[in-house]
């Protein structure tokens, strides 16, 4: 890799950081598409109706781990750590996979 390259790389990953650390304090706290579309198709237009339906029907009962990007308990702090927390895994992941694939080339 290359010294230009590097840069590049730190740079982006600094971008994704800052967005990361900001994003909960821009984000609107109205539902996003998908939790809209789920409220209205299950839930008759009503939140709670539709966690209840979603909650009996998972045969799975798999839960995330930070279910609505936050750390249940922390409020902001929460919500902050958890997304800087996934971002870096996504990079590690890429960096890992990139990796890889330079070294089967």
């Amino acid at each position: 890799m290359t010294p230009e390259n590097k840069k590049i790389i730190l740079a982006g990953t600094a971008i994704a950081i800052v967005i990361s650390i900001l994003a909960p304090f821009l984000a609107s706290n109205n539902p996003d598409g998908l939790d809209k579309n789920i409220i209205t198709l299950v839930g008759s237009g009503s939140e709670e109706h539709a966690e209840k339906i979603i909650e009996e029907k998972n045969p799975v009962g798999y839960e995330s781990p930070f279910s609505d990007y936050s750390i249940e308990g922390m409020e902001k702090p929460g919500e902050v750590f958890a997304i800087v927390l996934g971002t870096v895994i996504m990079l590690v992941l890429a960096l890992g996979v990139s990796s890889l694939i330079k070294k089967k080339n």
